[in-house]
């Protein structure tokens, strides 16, 4: 229900009321999916820590008042309290949610300290996509390929100039990845499986989600297990979730779009490498990574005619030479203009 509401809709978990983890196994998954490994001392130092600074933000600038019972709690047990009612659970939920901005900020400080290179950073990722991805075909889970890698330097160089913000940080997709699901009815589950396996679903990017495949109706009436989960997530039929603006897709393009900072895990050997400042901010940091799910149907559609990404491409290098005027004068023919007088 909360990976719908920000795949398909580009929410904020922010802007949650409440969770949907019923067990200590779901919260375990959960943790590990964060790139914790709650059995070992030192995560479960780190973990606690991090709960500390924000029930201490939170009594600091806002005199929030906590109960005893939920301040004392283990982390396992307030994704449980933020899973049930009552006041308990309103608590539980506002801890959760500023831990969830401590540890995303704090992740990224660590990246900015440690002596990894772009290239090395994107290796970490991949290597933890391609584990993942490969686990499932081993499984014979219903995907059929999975396509995707880092973006070549050409690419950012192209994509930069037909953008109107002109910043690298951007860009998010330096690091990409698409999956093709055997049939539209496998995009839903094969999503739930990566964002229990690969990615925190409370990391995707909110408003950076777009939905111009699924169709919840259809869904609902199709699949009566898909239709209560959509309405538990207060799912109309929207089919295009978050105006992502990517002028160059082709109106018949269909996918399932979005982009997670995803936590990653870096080794003791790094770490060591590090500053005496990053020895508190623990062992995990966040690389921004773009998804794209789609059936097998529609990627042979969508790599056909005006939606292919050749076609994409053409569209986008000629808003390049128009924005910086190539076509004024081709290679190797002088100007009709006259020099301007000095």
């Amino acid at each position: 229900m909360d990976l719908l509401r920000v795949l398909l809709r580009g929410e904020s978990v922010i802007d949650f009321k409440r969770l949907a983890l019923t067990d200590l196994e779901a919260v375990d998954e959960f943790l590990r999916v964060q790139e914790y490994r709650p059995d070992e001392p030192a995560d479960r130092i780190r973990m606690e820590a991090i709960k500390r600074e924000a029930i201490g933000y939170l009594r600091r600038n806002f005199e929030y008042p906590i109960p005893r019972s939920v301040a004392e709690a283990t982390v396992e047990e307030l994704f449980l309290l933020a899973s049930g009612k009552g006041h308990k659970q309103v608590c539980a939920c506002v801890i959760l949610k500023a831990m969830h901005v401590i540890h995303h900020l704090q992740g990224r400080e660590l990246l900015s300290m440690l002596p990894l290179s772009d290239a090395e950073v994107f290796h970490l990722v991949e290597g933890k996509v391609y584990r993942v991805l490969g686990e499932m075909l081993a499984q014979a889970l219903p995907i059929t390929e999975f396509l995707g890698g880092r973006k070549n330097r050409d690419s950012l160089y192209t994509k930069l100039l037909s953008k109107s913000e002109t910043i690298a940080a951007q860009i998010y997709d330096k690091v990409r990845f698409r999956v093709v699901a055997r049939t539209p009815e496998d995009v839903l589950p094969v999503a739930n499986y990566l964002a229990r396996k690969l990615f925190p679903y409370n990391y995707v990017i909110p408003g950076e989600s777009k939905n111009t495949l699924v169709r919840p109706r259809e869904l609902a009436e199709r699949f009566p297990s898909f239709g209560v989960l959509l309405s538990a997530a207060g799912m109309g039929d929207e089919l295009v979730s978050a105006l992502v603006d990517n002028r160059f897709s082709a109106p018949s393009y269909r996918v399932i779009h979005f982009v997670v900072d995803m936590p990653v895990r870096v080794g003791p050997e790094v770490l060591r490498k590090a500053p005496p400042a990053a020895l508190d901010l623990g062992a995990v940091v966040f690389v921004l990574v773009e998804f794209q799910l789609v059936d097998q149907a529609t990627e042979l559609k969508n790599e056909s005619g005006d939606a292919s990404h050749a076609r994409y491409k053409d569209r986008q290098r000629l808003a390049v030479k128009d924005r910086l005027r190539l076509g004024a004068q081709s290679p190797g023919r002088r100007s009709q203009h006259p020099p301007p007088k000095k």
